[in-house]
């Protein structure tokens, strides 16, 4: 917090490929040792439990979970937009009702997906098509997260906060901190003590209660423009207002691309536990593209945010180029590593030939169209900045969302294979990604004049 001017003025002033670079290496190393938290305990059930336990931690059970923390994390994004904007405006009054808003708003969310989540689990399982082996320990794996579910959406509250007025190091640090907490706990429960799922699921859930911790404790002891005091926790309307009007499409947003994820993961449910368990371990190579390009969403959207809030629409045009040329260029490379290290990268977590000739076919499919998925990324993160967030969410809904649940629901039934449903990927990003492209060249005329 005590760079936090510095960084704020860069943000405004400075070099754009310089500042950005600064500002997206802590994030996508942030995500990284966040989605560490999932990925090590699939390796560690994949090789210490066996196949049945790595599906159930990484197929049906991470895909509700995504759900649901995509839409809050979504919604969350209202509140960082917001406060982006007031920072670069330098209104210190909404900026401390934001920050409260925000506080409050996750602590009653997290309430009431408890109550949900615990209850419906075993339940969502079933409508995913879950393996009936699968469901007992899918059902305790989704129960103690759920029950935990409070730290994941005040850690991804605070931090959210904290990028959005330029420090996106601390919450980096929190997350190395926990991450290195979750694999000792994985390790202490699952090899030592024989828990299984159910030792990976507490050691989580005890490091994202670390880290809701540390980043609270960070803005209750800033003495900086954003102080947290929590007897003033509570929710400002007007602030909740803009929050609410730039978070719940952003939320619904998130939720178009996961409920397509849930429903291709019910349709791969069906062809067994060896394509559940391959495509659980693709989708850890896969989070690979998706922190990277993430990051360079949230970097955007700060950097749009801060620059629009200051007036400055030149600046935010040229960013928004910038970062599409650094994302492309990174997400290429990634894609080429992907593809040429893909048998060793599978045989970290799993030695069954069958789950990585499986998993193997997957990656080849969908990795070179990575940088198609850019354009979204990108460009919806810099019209987010803005505040234009419900059009965005209408392209995302028709282009991700109801294209591929009609590509699920009509080509499988000519063609009932894998590969057929993954197909369901490059061809919906394409589609839009030209929608994005032609819509955001609209709003630039308008930005403009």
């Amino acid at each position: 917090m005590e760079h936090t001017q510095k960084t704020t003025n860069q943000i405004t002033e400075g070099v754009i490929w310089k500042q950005l670079l600064l500002f997206f290496f802590p994030i996508v190393f942030g995500t990284f040792f966040q989605q560490l938290y999932n990925t090590i305990d699939t390796v560690i059930v994949g090789h210490f439990v066996g196949k049945e336990a790595l599906a159930c931690v990484g197929g049906s059970s991470s895909q509700i979970i995504n759900l649901i923390v995509g839409f809050f994390t979504g919604l969350s994004s209202g509140a960082s937009v917001v406060i982006a904007q007031f920072f670069g405006a330098h209104d210190k009054r909404s900026l401390h009702e934001s920050l409260h808003t925000a506080y409050a708003f996750s602590i009653i969310g997290s309430i009431l997906i408890t109550i949900i989540g615990f209850t419906l689990a075993p339940n969502m399982l079933r409508w995913m098509n879950t393996p009936t082996e699968l469901i007992p320990n899918s059902t305790l794996y989704l129960r103690i997260y759920f029950l935990g579910i409070i730290f994941v959406f005040v850690y991804n509250t605070g931090s959210g906060i904290l990028r959005a007025i330029g420090d996106s190091k601390s919450p980096l640090y929190y997350l190395i901190y926990c991450c290195i907490i979750n694999i000792v706990l994985d390790i202490l429960f699952v090899v030592v003590f024989h828990l299984g799922v159910l030792g990976v699921a507490v050691a989580t859930l005890i490091s994202q209660f670390v880290s809701a911790l540390l980043v609270t404790l960070n803005l209750i002891k800033s003495n900086e423009t954003l102080h947290l005091t929590l007897k003033n926790i509570r929710l400002y309307k007007t602030v909740l207002h803009s929050q609410l009007y730039i978070g719940i499409p952003a939320g619904i947003q998130s939720v178009m691309y996961n409920i397509t994820n849930v429903i291709i993961q019910s349709a791969l449910n069906s062809f067994g536990t060896d394509t559940v368990a391959a495509w659980s371990v693709y989708g850890k190579l896969d989070a690979i593209f998706w922190m990277v390009s993430g990051a360079f969403g949230i970097a955007i959207t700060t950097f749009v945010g801060q620059n629009y809030g200051a007036g400055k629409k030149t600046r935010v045009l040229k960013s928004t180029r910038v970062c599409l040329g650094m994302d492309l260029i990174v997400s290429s490379l990634l894609a080429l590593f992907l593809i040429f290290s893909r048998n060793f990268l599978f045989r970290i977590f799993t030695n069954d030939p069958t789950v990585i000739d499986i998993g193997s076919n997957m990656l080849m499919l969908i990795a070179p169209w990575y940088i198609v998925f850019i354009f979204i990324e990108v460009l919806s993160g810099a019209l987010r900045g803005i505040g234009d967030v419900m059009i965005p969410m209408l392209l995302t809904m028709f282009g991700v969302c109801i294209l591929r649940i009609i590509w699920i629901f009509t080509a499988l039934k000519f063609h009932p294979t894998i590969n057929t449903i993954i197909f369901s990927y490059p061809v919906t990003w394409s589609l839009t990604a030209i929608l994005f492209i032609a819509y955001y060249l609209f709003k630039t005329k308008q930005l403009r004049h």
